[in-house]
Formats: structure tokens, sequence, C-alpha cells
């Protein structure tokens, strides 16, 4: 007969936490959720984007793994895919915590993951050495910054990820040149005509057909934080990531939004919230928090080799 104390402190089995309460499910370690990439929504997208290298002649492929956020690891050729695209409780869950899901539907998964591969085609040829890449894209040396601000305007840059987000640094300029070159719908070649950009997705098209058929220089299949050693629940991952991105003060604009939309009588001729918002939403969203969307990305894209689980 098997005790009952020892039955209650015996680990949760792999199927057990997708019928658990929001509150019981953060008390879960992230390792402890067994999940893969196989058998899920994930396997159909990663299949279409090495379809698309494919097609462009590339031979080079990256390794893809579970993580906590999308990154790609330094000095490595693999892409890191959050784990809660690997399960729709775990999505939910996200959405409930984050307010969106990030990648959660297979056109916006697969523009980050062109992104990403840009970043491990980076890697997997070296190809900030070399001195044409510099001279155009810019020293990928230079330290992330904490914030960025975009100019919407500017046509040096391509337009792929929201927020301008080929203007916070080198290395994302030159990853989101390579998605708009790889997305077959993009019409680089009409929609950048004329632009200062173009000259970067022409060096892109040209280095790529370099690239196609060569064998890639670093082939390393490591894995940086991946999920099955990751010790924190998921609790203690979402309060950190609401502390990052400030969600846990959502009257911080309060005041300033009372101001801009008041109800008094006198103000009654006024545009609505509603209707403000709906009329600029993009640039509403950039301002109502900066420092969630400049640094959201950021943080999320690249990630030190070194760096060793939690």
């Amino acid at each position: 007969m098997v005790d009952a104390a020892a039955a209650d402190s015996e680990p949760l089995k792999p199927v057990d936490w997708t019928t658990l309460s929001d509150e019981k499910l953060l008390e879960v370690r992230m390792c402890d959720l067994a999940l893969t990439i196989d058998g899920t929504e994930l396997e159909a997208r990663i299949a279409h984007l090495n379809a698309e290298l494919a097609a462009r002649g590339l031979t080079f492929k990256p390794h893809y793994y579970l993580s906590d956020e999308w990154f790609t690891p330094d000095g490595v050729p693999g892409i890191a895919i959050p784990f809660y695209l690997a399960h729709p409780r775990l999505a939910k869950l996200e959405e409930k915590e984050m307010l969106e899901v990030e990648g959660g539907d297979a056109a916006s998964c697969l523009r980050i993951l062109r992104h990403e591969a840009g970043h491990a085609i980076d890697n997997a040829y070296r190809l900030r050495r070399r001195p044409r890449r510099r001279r155009l894209f810019g020293n990928p040396a230079i330290e992330y910054p904490e914030y960025y601000t975009p100019k919407p305007y500017s046509k040096s840059f391509v337009q792929h990820l929201d927020h301008w987000y080929a203007q916070s640094h080198p290395d994302e300029d030159f990853a989101e040149t390579f998605a708009v070159w790889l997305d077959p719908g993009s019409l680089w070649a009409t929609r950048y005509a004329g632009w200062p950009a173009q000259r970067k997705v022409e060096y892109m098209d040209r280095l790529m057909r370099e690239l196609a058929r060569k064998r890639p220089l670093v082939n390393s299949r490591r894995k940086v934080d991946p999920l099955e050693r990751l010790k924190k629940t998921l609790g203690e991952h979402y309060k950190q990531k609401r502390e990052h991105y400030g969600l846990d003060h959502p009257d911080f604009y309060e005041s300033d939004l009372r101001n801009l939309f008041s109800d008094s009588p006198q103000y009654a001729k006024n545009m609505s919230a509603a209707c403000g918002a709906s009329a600029a939403r993009c640039a509403a969203r950039w301002r109502a928090s900066p420092t969630a969307t400049s640094t959201r990305s950021i943080s999320c894209s690249r990630r030190s080799s070194i760096g060793a689980a939690s």
C-alpha cells in the first residue's frame, strides 16, 4: 500500500500540469514541463522556415530548442524558442501574465523565426568579421543599448518586426535585413527601391548567393538555457519578466491619460480615448511604454553563450 504522504510528495507527472489552475501551474518548475517541439505546431513552422532557406539555395539550417524566451545565443547557429509555444495551456498562461503571446500565430512566428535565422547564419559563417558587412550595418561590437529611440520615417533601415527594430543595433539591422531578403512575400526589390536600405538588401542577396551550397564554419549545436535545465518556477519566471517590462505598474500613466482624455463636460467635444487609440495605434503603443517596446526584443534576441541555466 502506498503511503499517502509519500504520494503527495511525488513530483508531478508530465501531463498533470495541463489541468492545474493558473495559481498551481505557476508553482511548476520549467524543467518539469517535459516539453518537446516534436508533435506541436512549431514543427510545421520550423519546416516552413527550413523550406524557405532551401529555396534560396542555402544548405544551412539552424538547430532549434525550447527555452524561456526567443533568442539566438552569441556564436551559436541555433534558435531558442519560448516554451509557451509548445502547448496551448502555456500560451494561455503567457497571455494572462504578459497580455500577449509573442509568435503565437503562424505569421508572427515565422517573422520571428526569419529574424532569428539571420542571427544564426551570422554566427554560422562568422559574417561579423567581414569589412563590407561592418561598413553597411555598423560595428557589431557596439554594446546593446538599454533603450533606443527609432526614427519611424527613416529609409536607411528595412521594416520587418514591430517598433522599427532594425534601428536598435547593427546586429539587429543585419538580422532584420536577412529576414526581409528571405521572406518570399516581402517584394524587397520593389518596396525598398530608391531607399538607402536598398544597398543593404542587395548586399544580403549577393552575400547569400555566395554562401549558397557552402558548409557553415561553425557547426556547434550547443543549447544555452534549454528548458530542461531551467530550475525556476513559472511564477518566478513571470515575476522577473513582468518586472522587466513594467507590467506590475498599470497605473503608471493614469494621471497623464486622465488629463489627455478628460470626462469633464467642457471637453465633451474632444476626441475620445477609444478614437484616439484607434487613430494612432502604433504611435500610441510606442509612446505609452518606450522602455517595454524598445528593450523587449533586445533582451530576447541575443544571449551570451557563456551564461548558465538558472
